[in-house]
C-alpha cells in the first residue's frame, strides 16, 4: 500500500491530500494561464501543472494550502511530474492538518541535540567552546526544527541539526585517521557553518528566502554573528578570526558562494565534509525512490546526473 508521494512511481495513479509548497503563475505560448505547483507530503515532493486556470484558481491554490487531488505520475525531462485530473481545497471535515504533510528528520530531536551538546562539552579550547555554546544557546529553539535548505538536501524538519550531527560523525572518524586535525576548530566550524540559515530562510513550511537572506546570505550573516558574540563575551584572538574564516570559506569556491577559498586545514576539511553529507543525503533519498535495476531522476545539484541502483544486495 502506498502511503505518500515518495512511494509512487512513474505511471502510477494518485489520489489523496497534499500540501502546496510553492505556486508559480505562468503563461503558455498560446497565452493561456497555468500554475506550476510544488506538492509535498511527509514522504517527499513532486512538481505538478494545473492548466487553463482561472483567477479564482490562482487565488485558491496558493502556497501552504492543503488540497485533495487525483492524477497520474508522469515523467517530464527526466523528472517525475504530477498530471492533475481533479483538484479541490481540503475541508475541515477531511481531518487533515499541516503537520501531516511535513517531512521530518529520520533521527529524533532529543538524540540530535544530545550529540551536539556532547560535542560542545568535549571542546578543550575555552574561547572556541564559549563562542559555540553561546551561539547554540541563542538559536537552540529554531535549530531544533529548521531545515538545512529550501530544496535539494536536508530540506525537512530538524534538517539543519541532522546535517550538523551527521557532519560531526564524519569528522570524528576523520580525526581518528588524521590526528593532526584540530578537533575543536573542526567541530566548531561544523556546528556554526550553516546557523546563519535560520535568518536566511523563512522556516519549515514552504521554506523560502527572507529579505535578509536574499540581500546578505547565511555566510555574511554568520560572520557578523560570530564577531558580535565574541564581543559580547569579551573574547578575542586568532580563534575568532579562524572561526569566521571557516564559515566564510565552507562553500569552497567563489562560484559556489564562498568569498574566499579554504586557507586553513580545518576549513578545507569542513568544506569536504559538508559536500559529502549534502550529496549523500540527496543520493540516498533519490535512490530510496527507485527499484534495483533503475536509475534515479536527474539530480540538478549533482551535475544533472541520474544514478543507477544496483540489483545485488549490500552485504
Amino acid at each position: 500500500m502506498k502511503n505518500g508521494i515518495g512511494d509512487y512511481q512513474i505511471g502510477d495513479s494518485f489520489e489523496g491530500f497534499v500540501l502546496i509548497k510553492e505556486s508559480v503563475k505562468g503563461t503558455t505560448t498560446n497565452g493561456k494561464p497555468f500554475l506550476t505547483l510544488m506538492l509535498r507530503d511527509a514522504t517527499g515532493e513532486i512538481e505538478a501543472k494545473l492548466w487553463d486556470v482561472t483567477k479564482e484558481d490562482e487565488t485558491l491554490f496558493c502556497q501552504e494550502q492543503i488540497i485533495r487531488i487525483t492524477g497520474e505520475v508522469n515523467q517530464f525531462r527526466g523528472k517525475a511530474q504530477m498530471r492533475i485530473n481533479s483538484i479541490r481545497l481540503a475541508h475541515e471535515m477531511d481531518g487533515v492538518q499541516l503537520s501531516d504533510f511535513i517531512e521530518k528528520a529520520p533521527v529524533e530531536q532529543d538524540e540530535l541535540i544530545a550529540t551536539l551538546t556532547e560535542t560542545i562539552f568535549e571542546m578543550t579550547n575555552p574561547t572556541i567552546q564559549r563562542i559555540v555554546r553561546a551561539i547554540v544557546k541563542k538559536y537552540q529553539e529554531p535549530l531544533l526544527i529548521y531545515p538545512a535548505a529550501s530544496r535539494n538536501h536536508h530540506e525537512y524538519v530538524s534538517g539543519l541539526l541532522h546535517h550538523i550531527v551527521s557532519m560531526l560523525k564524519i569528522a570524528r572518524e576523520l580525526c581518528e585517521l588524521y590526528p593532526q586535525v584540530n578537533k575543536d576548530l573542526l567541530y566548531a566550524g561544523i556546528i556554526l557553518h550553516d546557523i546563519g540559515k535560520m535568518k536566511e530562510l523563512s522556516g519549515v513550511i514552504s521554506t523560502s528566502y527572507t529579505l535578509e537572506g536574499k540581500l546578505l546570505g547565511h555566510i555574511p550573516i554568520m560572520i557578523e554573528e560570530i564577531g558580535h558574540v565574541a564581543k559580547e563575551l569579551n573574547v578575542d584572538g586568532e580563534e575568532v578570526l579562524i572561526l569566521q574564516h571557516l564559515v566564510l570559506s565552507h562553500h569552497g569556491k567563489a562560484e559556489w558562494g564562498s568569498p574566499t577559498p579554504p586557507l586553513v586545514r580545518e576549513a578545507e576539511l569542513l568544506h569536504l565534509i559538508d559536500l559529502i553529507d549534502a550529496k549523500m543525503n540527496m543520493l540516498n533519498r533519490a535512490l530510496d525512490k527507485v527499484k534495483p535495476g533503475e536509475f534515479t531522476e536527474r539530480l540538478f545539484p549533482l551535475d544533472n546526473r541520474t544514478f543507477y541502483k544496483p540489483t545485488f544486495e549490500n552485504s
